[in-house]
Protein backbone atom coordinates (compact mmCIF):
# COMPACT_ATOMS: atom_id res chain seq x y z
CA UNK A 1 0.00 0.00 0.00
CA UNK A 2 2.80 2.40 0.88
CA UNK A 3 4.32 1.82 -2.57
CA UNK A 4 1.06 2.75 -4.28
CA UNK A 5 0.87 5.89 -2.17
CA UNK A 6 4.44 6.81 -3.02
CA UNK A 7 3.76 6.28 -6.72
CA UNK A 8 0.71 8.52 -6.48
CA UNK A 9 2.74 11.26 -4.79
CA UNK A 10 5.45 11.04 -7.45
CA UNK A 11 2.89 11.15 -10.27
CA UNK A 12 1.21 14.18 -8.72
CA UNK A 13 4.50 15.99 -8.21
CA UNK A 14 5.39 15.62 -11.88
CA UNK A 15 1.93 16.58 -13.08
CA UNK A 16 1.04 13.18 -14.52
CA UNK A 17 -2.65 12.60 -15.16
CA UNK A 18 -4.93 9.68 -15.83
CA UNK A 19 -3.75 7.78 -18.91
CA UNK A 20 -7.32 7.76 -20.22
CA UNK A 21 -7.22 11.53 -20.63
CA UNK A 22 -3.88 11.71 -22.47
CA UNK A 23 -2.17 9.80 -25.23
CA UNK A 24 1.50 10.07 -26.13
CA UNK A 25 1.94 11.96 -29.39
CA UNK A 26 5.12 12.37 -31.47
CA UNK A 27 5.26 15.94 -30.14
CA UNK A 28 5.15 15.07 -26.43
CA UNK A 29 8.71 16.23 -25.91
CA UNK A 30 7.77 19.66 -27.24
CA UNK A 31 4.47 20.11 -25.41
CA UNK A 32 2.13 17.85 -23.43
CA UNK A 33 -0.71 19.87 -24.93
CA UNK A 34 -0.41 17.66 -28.00
CA UNK A 35 -1.19 14.62 -25.83
CA UNK A 36 -4.71 15.86 -25.13
CA UNK A 37 -7.60 13.79 -26.52
CA UNK A 38 -8.56 16.29 -29.23
CA UNK A 39 -5.24 15.71 -30.99
CA UNK A 40 -5.73 11.95 -31.33
CA UNK A 41 -7.91 12.84 -34.32
CA UNK A 42 -4.71 13.99 -36.04
CA UNK A 43 -3.43 10.42 -36.06
CA UNK A 44 -5.43 9.65 -39.20
CA UNK A 45 -2.90 7.13 -40.53
CA UNK A 46 -2.86 4.93 -37.42
CA UNK A 47 -4.51 2.01 -39.25
CA UNK A 48 -2.67 2.45 -42.57
CA UNK A 49 -0.79 -0.87 -42.48
CA UNK A 50 1.12 -0.10 -45.69
CA UNK A 51 3.13 2.67 -43.99
CA UNK A 52 5.78 2.40 -41.27
CA UNK A 53 5.26 4.07 -37.90
CA UNK A 54 7.65 6.87 -38.86
CA UNK A 55 5.81 7.46 -42.14
CA UNK A 56 2.50 7.57 -40.25
CA UNK A 57 4.02 10.07 -37.81
CA UNK A 58 4.77 12.47 -40.66
CA UNK A 59 1.02 12.67 -41.28
CA UNK A 60 0.28 12.83 -37.54
CA UNK A 61 2.68 15.74 -36.98
CA UNK A 62 1.60 17.58 -40.10
CA UNK A 63 -2.04 17.27 -39.02
CA UNK A 64 -1.21 18.72 -35.60
CA UNK A 65 0.47 21.67 -37.30
CA UNK A 66 -2.60 22.15 -39.47
CA UNK A 67 -5.11 21.75 -36.61
CA UNK A 68 -3.45 24.27 -34.30
CA UNK A 69 -0.83 26.31 -36.17
CA UNK A 70 -0.29 28.80 -33.35
CA UNK A 71 0.40 26.14 -30.74
CA UNK A 72 2.67 24.27 -33.15
CA UNK A 73 4.51 27.52 -33.84
CA UNK A 74 5.04 28.31 -30.16
CA UNK A 75 5.71 24.79 -28.91
CA UNK A 76 7.63 23.28 -31.82
CA UNK A 77 8.95 25.81 -34.34
CA UNK A 78 10.43 28.15 -31.75
CA UNK A 79 12.11 25.25 -29.93
CA UNK A 80 13.40 23.47 -33.01
CA UNK A 81 17.11 24.22 -33.24
CA UNK A 82 18.83 25.42 -36.40
CA UNK A 83 20.61 28.33 -38.02
CA UNK A 84 17.99 29.07 -40.69
CA UNK A 85 16.91 32.34 -39.10
CA UNK A 86 15.16 34.10 -41.98
CA UNK A 87 13.24 31.00 -43.01
CA UNK A 88 12.25 30.19 -39.43
CA UNK A 89 11.06 33.76 -38.93
CA UNK A 90 9.05 33.48 -42.14
CA UNK A 91 7.47 30.24 -40.94
CA UNK A 92 6.60 31.80 -37.58
CA UNK A 93 4.89 34.70 -39.33
CA UNK A 94 2.98 32.32 -41.59
CA UNK A 95 1.77 30.09 -38.78
CA UNK A 96 0.78 32.97 -36.54
CA UNK A 97 -1.49 34.25 -39.32
CA UNK A 98 -2.88 30.85 -40.28
CA UNK A 99 -6.34 29.62 -39.53
CA UNK A 100 -6.76 25.92 -38.63
CA UNK A 101 -6.70 23.64 -41.67
CA UNK A 102 -8.59 20.41 -42.27
CA UNK A 103 -7.03 17.06 -41.47
CA UNK A 104 -5.37 14.98 -44.19
CA UNK A 105 -6.11 11.25 -44.42
CA UNK A 106 -3.90 8.43 -45.71
CA UNK A 107 -4.38 7.03 -49.19
CA UNK A 108 -3.00 3.74 -50.49
CA UNK A 109 -2.84 4.88 -54.14
CA UNK A 110 -0.80 7.92 -53.12
CA UNK A 111 1.45 5.52 -51.22
CA UNK A 112 2.11 3.39 -54.30
CA UNK A 113 3.08 6.60 -56.10
CA UNK A 114 5.33 7.88 -53.29
CA UNK A 115 6.92 4.53 -52.54
CA UNK A 116 7.95 3.95 -56.16
CA UNK A 117 9.57 7.37 -56.45
CA UNK A 118 11.33 7.10 -53.07
CA UNK A 119 12.72 3.66 -53.91
CA UNK A 120 13.97 4.55 -57.40
CA UNK A 121 15.36 7.93 -56.31
CA UNK A 122 17.13 6.27 -53.41
CA UNK A 123 18.72 3.49 -55.46
CA UNK A 124 19.88 5.83 -58.24
CA UNK A 125 20.88 8.81 -56.08
CA UNK A 126 18.38 11.04 -57.86
CA UNK A 127 16.94 14.21 -56.32
CA UNK A 128 13.87 15.74 -57.93
CA UNK A 129 10.34 15.02 -59.11
CA UNK A 130 10.85 13.61 -62.62
CA UNK A 131 9.71 10.02 -63.14
CA UNK A 132 9.97 7.35 -65.79
CA UNK A 133 8.94 3.75 -66.41
CA UNK A 134 6.77 2.12 -63.75
CA UNK A 135 6.93 5.19 -61.51
CA UNK A 136 5.48 7.33 -64.27
CA UNK A 137 2.58 4.89 -64.60
CA UNK A 138 2.08 4.87 -60.81
CA UNK A 139 2.24 8.66 -60.50
CA UNK A 140 -0.74 9.84 -58.42
CA UNK A 141 -0.58 13.26 -56.80
CA UNK A 142 -1.69 16.87 -57.12
CA UNK A 143 1.18 18.08 -54.96
CA UNK A 144 4.46 16.44 -54.02
CA UNK A 145 7.22 17.16 -51.50
CA UNK A 146 10.59 15.43 -51.49
CA UNK A 147 12.98 15.67 -48.56
CA UNK A 148 16.56 14.46 -48.44
CA UNK A 149 18.79 13.50 -45.53
CA UNK A 150 16.17 12.77 -42.86
CA UNK A 151 14.47 9.59 -41.67
CA UNK A 152 12.66 10.98 -38.60
CA UNK A 153 9.16 12.37 -38.97
CA UNK A 154 9.75 15.61 -37.03
CA UNK A 155 12.87 16.41 -39.09
CA UNK A 156 11.08 15.72 -42.36
CA UNK A 157 8.11 17.92 -41.47
CA UNK A 158 10.25 20.75 -40.13
CA UNK A 159 12.57 20.70 -43.15
CA UNK A 160 9.59 21.03 -45.49
CA UNK A 161 7.90 23.75 -43.44
CA UNK A 162 11.06 25.80 -42.99
CA UNK A 163 11.82 25.30 -46.71
CA UNK A 164 15.35 26.64 -46.49
CA UNK A 165 16.75 28.06 -49.75
CA UNK A 166 13.45 27.50 -51.58
CA UNK A 167 12.41 31.00 -52.63
CA UNK A 168 8.89 29.98 -53.59
CA UNK A 169 8.35 28.20 -50.25
CA UNK A 170 6.58 25.60 -52.38
CA UNK A 171 6.91 22.73 -49.90
CA UNK A 172 5.41 24.81 -47.11
CA UNK A 173 2.58 25.85 -49.39
CA UNK A 174 1.80 22.24 -50.31
CA UNK A 175 1.85 21.11 -46.65
CA UNK A 176 -0.68 23.80 -45.74
CA UNK A 177 -2.88 23.47 -48.83
CA UNK A 178 -6.42 22.01 -48.65
CA UNK A 179 -5.50 18.50 -49.80
CA UNK A 180 -7.70 15.68 -48.55
CA UNK A 181 -5.39 12.66 -48.71
CA UNK A 182 -1.69 11.87 -48.80
CA UNK A 183 0.93 9.19 -48.23
CA UNK A 184 4.56 9.14 -47.16
CA UNK A 185 7.41 6.85 -48.15
CA UNK A 186 10.85 7.02 -46.51
CA UNK A 187 13.63 5.06 -48.20
CA UNK A 188 17.44 4.79 -48.13
CA UNK A 189 19.25 7.12 -50.56
CA UNK A 190 22.71 6.51 -52.00
CA UNK A 191 23.67 10.19 -51.94
CA UNK A 192 21.65 11.61 -49.03
CA UNK A 193 21.36 8.50 -46.82
CA UNK A 194 17.55 8.92 -46.80
CA UNK A 195 14.81 10.44 -48.89
CA UNK A 196 11.15 10.95 -48.13
CA UNK A 197 8.41 11.42 -50.69
CA UNK A 198 5.07 12.93 -49.67
CA UNK A 199 2.32 12.71 -52.30
CA UNK A 200 -0.86 14.75 -51.76
CA UNK A 201 -4.18 14.52 -53.56
CA UNK A 202 -7.54 16.26 -53.44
Amino acid sequence: MKYLLAASVIAASFGFVNSKSLTVSPLSTYSREFDKPEYTACNTAVSASYMTSEEKNVIYILNMARMNPKLFCTAVVKKYTGTRDSYVKSLIQTMNRMKPQGLIYPDSICYISAQCHAAISGSTGYAGHDRSGDCLDKRHFNGECCDYGHDKAIDIVMALLIDENVESLGHRSICFSPYKVMAVSIAPHTAWRYNAVLDFHF
